[in-house]
């Protein structure tokens, strides 16, 4: 974890972040969604027009994590993203923020990337004066949700999503901040 650099993202790193969301997404839910359902979801959801935006937000935060790469040269290579956003809107909370995303390149989970990331907006949301941090996980997450266990987020509570035509069960975690 040493040689990682979680820093804000910039509208140039979008077409990396949209590569890591699909690696990242096909490991993860390929057996839970399938494949095809996959590549429509990240198709739609990483939209680099809709990535900018999102990296632009002044009610935001949206970090990458990068390594040197293997090469020897000074490349960098993008290996996580993660977002947060002040408020909740859907369940009208201003004391909370939310987590929409956080992801990291399937080479390089155990790493502590993705805790890395976490750290940096629990402490950015913090000092903003949210009160604490909500996201969505697949209820069949296994990795995802023993990650969020690990790191103090409880379940809240769940809802039901569709993806592709498939309901499928969300659980709501939340730390306090």
């Amino acid at each position: 974890m040493d040689d990682t650099d979680v820093r804000p993202a910039t509208t140039g790193d979008v077409g990396d972040v949209r590569r890591v969301a699909r690696e990242s997404w096909h490991a993860t839910y390929d057996d839970i969604l399938g494949a095809e359902a996959v590549e429509s979801v990240v198709d739609d959801w990483y939209d680099l027009f809709a990535l900018r935006q999102s990296v632009e937000r002044e009610d935001g935060l949206f970090l990458v994590a990068e390594r040197e790469g293997d090469g020897g040269d000074a490349e960098t290579e993008l290996i996580g993203f993660a977002q947060s956003v002040l408020g909740d809107e859907e369940r009208a909370d201003d004391a909370a923020a939310q987590l929409p995303r956080i992801y990291v390149h399937p080479d390089h989970w155990d790493e502590g990337v993705g805790s890395a990331m976490l750290d940096r907006v629990e402490a950015w949301a913090a000092d903003r004066g949210a009160e604490r941090l909500r996201l969505l996980v697949l209820a069949d997450n296994e990795v995802g949700n023993a990650f969020y266990e690990r790191r103090g987020y409880r379940a809240v509570g769940e809802r039901e999503s569709e993806f592709e035509g498939e309901t499928v069960t969300d659980y709501v975690r939340e730390k306090e901040l």
